[in-house]
């Protein structure tokens, strides 16, 4: 049996309400990561290192789609490895739904096969 608008109103009115899911919002995601938090550092240190010397390549030739740059995904795969998240697949959908790893990724999103080619890409055997 349906509930009467009125009724309706009276009913919800005892709880705190959300937002509309279909409403648009402007935000912005520095002010969602606490001047404290991991990902600052991180962020930090990886823009300190000098990469080309660690032997991350660096330099690409121009043909296809443009790859992501290493430090981007040495960001993910430290943020990763101190959240103890190892899956290419659950790194991939933190960084679609994580707040942080939005901030640190700036708004990146790998897929989980181009996450683990740049892991096997930059092993050394």
């Amino acid at each position: 049996m349906p509930i009467s608008p009125l009724k309706a109103v009276f009913l919800f009115m005892k709880f705190i309400q959300g937002k509309p899911r279909n409403q648009w919002e402007m935000y912005c995601l520095d002010e969602h990561v606490d001047a404290d938090n991991e990902v600052r550092l991180i962020d930090l240190f990886v823009d300190s290192l000098n990469l080309a010397e660690l032997g991350f390549k660096v330099d690409y030739e121009e043909n296809g789609r443009p790859a992501y740059h290493p430090g981007a995904l040495l960001r993910l795969f430290i943020y990763g490895y101190l959240n103890r998240i190892r899956s290419s697949r659950q790194l991939e959908k933190e960084c679609k739904r994580n707040l942080e790893l939005m901030w640190l990724m700036r708004e990146l999103q790998p897929d989980h096969s181009g996450l683990f080619l740049a892991a096997v890409w930059h092993m050394e055997f």
